[in-house]
């Protein structure tokens, strides 16, 4: 029995979640939808490239939970749900799981999408432990801000050695399936580096250290 991590978007699900969501919102009237629009675009184009400013990102994606009430996100998010992520779970991906759990293996998803986003994904895919960005909350209400460290690029690897703190195996015999260079920090630290649909440049390094590389699309 070992530790299997995934990265979830484009890697699970064949979008990005935070993006989707950032449309969904604008779908909705939500958020002004020149600015937004313009933002969500230029920091995907970042994150593409390995250079995204996540603290800038975060004000922006995190500033929608807090401008509106639990009630309103709690009902936005079972429409995002069904308009959204559902059409876009592979079920290769959910086979891939399936044949993790088999094994014994202990299932994580470790994402730099934030967790109100995220949670309710890993439920839909019976995934009970989630690592991801995590947004303050006071009584209840999310502030905009974030709590704690970002589990973004090398951010993942800190976040990931806290978590193992408090569980009882490590990451020998580790896999980790992602689809993306910035995932390149966690994917060094693994016996079992997976790239899924890889990225230009995630595919250059993989075949280079000779990793293995997959698809869940085909």
């Amino acid at each position: 029995m070992s530790l299997a991590i995934f990265d979830l978007d484009n890697t699970l699900i064949s979008i990005d979640s935070d993006h989707a969501w950032g449309e969904f919102l604008l779908e909705q009237g939500a958020v002004d939808p020149i600015a937004y629009r313009e933002a969500n675009e230029r920091f995907m184009a970042d994150y593409n490239a390995g250079t995204l400013d996540m603290a800038a990102f975060l004000e922006m994606a995190l500033k929608p939970l807090a401008d509106n009430t639990p009630e309103q996100l709690a009902s936005w998010h079972q429409q995002f749900m069904a308009s959204k992520i559902e059409p876009n779970i592979l079920p290769k991906a959910e086979e891939l799981l399936a044949r993790h759990r088999t094994r014994g293996d202990t299932l994580l998803i470790i994402t730099a999408t934030n967790h109100f986003i995220t949670a309710p994904i890993a439920e839909r895919l019976g995934v009970d432990d989630l690592i991801a960005v995590d947004p303050e909350r006071v009584d209840g209400r999310y502030t905009g801000r974030v709590a704690g460290i970002p589990s973004y690029r090398e951010g993942k690897v800190t976040r990931l050695k806290q978590w193992l703190e408090g569980q009882e195996f490590t990451l020998d015999g580790a896999w980790f399936y992602s689809d993306s260079h910035n995932d390149l920090p966690l994917l060094e630290q693994v016996e079992h580096p997976v790239a899924v649909d890889p990225d230009e440049t995630l595919r250059q390094v993989a075949e280079e250290r000779q990793w293995r590389i997959m698809s869940l699309r085909d």
